[in-house]
């Protein structure tokens, strides 16, 4: 599994984490059942903190995206509650979908965008 950190980034790190490792189980880089690297591992390789590695995992679990067994790590186990994925979805694009409309970009012009966004997932 490749993940990259931009130290330049403002966004935080655990962040790019959670978002790199989602990108990843919807672009199906990541699957079903899949085994993640170690917190150890995970920091090492990226060259961040092990407890930035583990809040981006306890997140992950908190949100549904993977289970932590204490014999097999991390591993990616989708929580396909869809009702609730709406809800969070539709808080998030609020914000987003305000931004692009004092941006002056159109209905048409944010329909392109997801319909690229999810050539890149299969769908």
């Amino acid at each position: 599994m490749y993940l990259e950190i931009d130290f330049n980034s403002d966004e935080a790190f655990y962040v790019q984490l959670c978002n790199q490792i989602i990108i990843g189980i919807a672009t199906s880089r990541l699957r079903e059942g899949d085994t993640l690297p170690s917190v150890r591992q995970l920091a090492d390789e990226v060259g961040i903190n092990m407890h930035t590695v583990n809040k981006a995992y306890s997140l992950l679990k908190q949100e549904g995206y993977i289970r932590v067994d204490r014999r097999c790590g991390a591993v990616v186990a989708v929580d396909v509650d869809k009702l609730k994925a709406m809800e969070e979805m539709k808080k998030e694009l609020l914000v987003t979908l305000a931004k692009g409309s004092c941006k002056n970009i159109t209905r048409e012009e944010v329909h392109s965008l997801i319909d690229e966004i999810y050539a890149e997932y299969g769908e």
